[in-house]
């Protein structure tokens, strides 16, 4: 089914959920006379643009008091904008390592319009939302041992496997920027990352400018190893000569 077919049905599912409240996976197949399998990649699409909740074999409507919650939905919006930026750096056929996080999950929309990707992953929920993807990227899970703090995989085995293979790009968040040191995190456990970033030909570190100049103490990636910053627009002169000085390019997306 083409994009503009695809656009028209899940305009059709929000008419239907508005007028029921609820809807099945198999009620919207039989409705439109198509496959559970798509039905679901409809529903995930309309989710990861909050107009609706999945639920177990179906949808429900978002509640009113999600949808005033305004500052989420500018931070989810600033992200969307990273990611499209970030997007325009991967290429048809690319083998590509998306770190786990709610800034590098924002580029999953943007991957249904490349073909013949290969993703590597440490996230369940990433790995879950690229098996929707209606292109069907090519998949590959890190493995290793379940971090709750970081919702992720880490460990020897996942490194193990990252090293099995190449990768083209590496894109990776981080809680903070030290414009001296590199990429920062809370997180103790950065072994793994710095892994992903010894497979990959290129880093792309996806952050918003708010969290540039964050004090610390955990150094994730140091500017030897970063080839590209995406942040947005409000990055200051002063920041982005600062970076740039790295040997980093940098990318400001624009605000919407």
């Amino acid at each position: 089914m083409n994009k503009r077919n695809t656009q028209q049905r899940r305009r059709l599912i929000l008419d239907l959920l508005n007028q029921q409240g609820e809807v099945s996976v198999e009620q919207l197949a039989a409705h439109f006379d198509t496959s559970e399998v798509t039905i679901r990649k409809d529903l995930t699409a309309l989710e990861d643009n909050g107009l609706l909740l999945r639920r177990y074999g179906g949808a429900v409507l978002v509640p009113q008091e999600l949808i005033h919650e305004a500052a989420v939905e500018q931070v989810s919006q600033r992200k969307l904008q990273l990611a499209k930026a970030a997007a325009g750096l991967i290429r048809d056929h690319n083998r590509i390592i998306l770190d786990s996080g709610s800034t590098t999950a924002a580029l999953l929309p943007e991957l249904s319009h490349k073909n013949g990707l290969v993703v590597m992953t440490n996230s369940l929920a990433i790995a879950n939302a690229l098996r929707e993807l209606e292109n069907e990227p090519t998949l590959l899970m890190t493995g290793g041992s379940w971090d709750a703090q970081s919702e992720s995989f880490q460990g020897q085995l996942a490194e193990q496997m990252l090293r099995a293979y190449d990768f083209d790009q590496l894109f990776i968040g981080a809680d903070g920027l030290d414009l001296q040191r590199g990429t920062t995190t809370f997180n103790e456990l950065t072994s793994l990352s710095r892994v992903m970033a010894d497979v990959a030909r290129e880093v792309i570190v996806m952050v918003e400018s708010d969290k540039i100049g964050r004090k610390i103490h955990n150094l994730e990636l140091p500017w030897s190893v970063v080839s590209v910053l995406v942040t947005d627009e409000q990055l200051s002169p002063e920041a982005k000569q600062a970076i740039t000085a790295h040997g980093v390019k940098v990318i400001c997306a624009p605000l919407a």
